[in-house]
């Protein structure tokens, strides 16, 4: 087994909201799908690399409890945990150090979800 996740999904109140955020969080667009009202909007991921959208019309909603999905900050998470407020989003933990295994930061998106960031850097 290469990796623990293979998919993940972060649910959706305000689809056209919540992929505008991430498209902003990462400098990067997402690109969207609407299969007969179940929409997704996929993250970059290279070939071969773990994926995953927001989501809406699957009956799953944004939470601030429960599972904590991690998402790649590249080679410094101060990149894009930057954007968080400015894209309408609540760092709700700062870039903290996690010794030898690097930093993490979490922040709310605009649906409410609770989100992580590591890296490295």
């Amino acid at each position: 087994m290469a990796n623990a996740i293979n998919w993940f999904e972060l649910p959706s109140v305000d689809f056209k909201r919540a992929v505008d955020f991430y498209a902003q969080v990462f400098d990067a667009e997402l690109q969207t799908v609407d299969m007969d009202g179940f929409r997704m909007g996929f993250f970059p991921a290279a070939d071969g690399g773990v994926g995953g959208c927001v989501t809406h019309g699957n009956g799953n909603l944004p939470q601030e409890a429960g599972t904590l999905v991690y998402l790649n900050g590249g080679d410094d998470l101060s990149v894009p945990l930057a954007r968080v407020s400015h894209a309408g989003g609540e760092v709700v933990m700062p870039k903290t150090s996690i010794g030898e295994n690097g930093f993490m930061a979490v922040f709310k998106d605009t649906e409410g979800n609770r989100v992580a960031f590591h890296s490295m850097g």
